[in-house]
């Protein structure tokens, strides 16, 4: 088994702490270690052959030295891509790279800024999806419902006569409305669609050559020497490699018109920690609800309900109820905690000032 790690989001929701250079891959949203390193250390006991990081050329740099204590425990490579093209070339150039030296491996394709409560019902829900894989379909954790979400893409599976799973995929469905989203719950057999998937490197290079033929040929033009994961001789061909083909998400791409997919369903705690207001269902509150993180200290008066991280200073509220409170060191964010989505509208401002030593 070979793990890829895709690793190159901007990271705009979680202002001021996220940058341009250190999204919310690279920082520490729950205590301890960044959402990155957290990624790795949870598929270090399945025991992979190899893990391959995709990150972008702005984030290479930090993204290298937070991984590379984990080169003592298992063979680790940091793919810088020159420019974002979204999901399908990060997954096809990984898997054109695996499949050069072992085609018939099994790849497990996680994002690096995901929360999972469960670890270990995490590494359940891959070996399951790994016999699937072994036998050439292209497999998803689906993640089990536990509220009518409308900001959820999600998976329709065939559960009919088919025991624990995997299940057939009928369809992929964009985020739906609420009422449609409390259908969903109601019949059961409706999935969040995590962006974690299995599959076989040949399997997935088959399905783009079909699906995405452009990309396929472009992904063909990689050469390599005698090492294949002599990543600096491989830069000047990605260099080309992504100057020529387009955005596009392997879902998009492949997923919902390949008519080999699967799904696992998995319940395992899971959040993509979308904005500061995600923080209450991830970690527990102190006896006046407020929930705290990265603090030395939060002396709260009169406050409850407050979202607070200090950058490891202490943090004082003082009869306020429902924030959002963060500093970063150099920039402080105040916000309700339903306007904790409009940081990105901070963020566009800070560019429009020319205050890039912010962003």
């Amino acid at each position: 088994m070979y793990v890829v790690i895709l690793a190159g989001g901007s990271g705009t929701r979680f202002w001021p702490v996220s940058r341009i250079a250190r999204p919310k891959q690279l920082i520490s949203v729950v205590d301890g270690p960044t959402m990155l390193q957290r990624t790795v250390e949870r598929v270090l006991a399945l025991k992979p052959k190899r893990i391959l990081v995709v990150t972008n050329s702005l984030q290479a740099e930090e993204t290298e030295c937070q991984l590379s204590g984990y080169r003592r425990q298992v063979p680790l490579d940091v793919i810088a891509e020159p420019v974002g093209r979204n999901t399908a070339p990060a997954v096809g150039l990984a898997a054109t790279m695996i499949a050069a030296r072992d085609p018939q491996a099994v790849m497990v394709v996680l994002p690096a800024d995901h929360f999972i409560r469960d670890e270990a019902g995490l590494r359940d829900c891959l070996q399951t999806a790994t016999q699937a894989a072994r036998n050439s379909y292209l497999v998803t954790l689906g993640i089990v419902p536990t509220r009518p979400e409308t900001g959820y893409g999600y998976i329709e599976a065939d559960m009919a006569l088919r025991g624990a799973g995997p299940f057939p995929v009928l369809r992929f469905v964009e985020k739906p409305p609420l009422e449609q989203a409390l259908r969903y719950l109601e019949a059961r057999n409706f999935l969040w669609n995590s962006g974690m998937f299995v599959w076989r490197a040949d399997v997935i290079l088959d399905e783009i050559a079909n699906q995405m033929p452009e990309l396929a040929a472009q992904l063909n033009t990689l050469h390599f020497g005698g090492d294949v994961w002599d990543i600096v001789d491989l830069e000047p061909q990605i260099a080309t490699i992504y100057a020529q083909v387009t955005a596009q998400s392997i879902d998009y791409g492949v997923m919902e018109r390949s008519r080999r997919v699967q799904v696992v369903p998995a319940e395992i705690g899971w959040s993509d920690v979308g904005s500061w207001s995600a923080l209450p269902e991830l970690l527990e509150a102190d006896q006046q609800g407020n929930v705290v993180t990265n603090c030395l200290a939060h002396i709260a008066v009169e406050s409850s309900g407050c979202i607070v991280s200090g950058h490891a200073g202490v943090v004082a509220t003082v009869g306020v109820n429902d924030l959002v409170v963060v500093s970063s060191g150099d920039a402080l964010l105040v916000c309700p905690k339903e306007r904790a989505q409009d940081v990105r509208v901070v963020v566009e401002a800070l560019k429009a000032k020319g205050l890039n030593r912010f962003l």
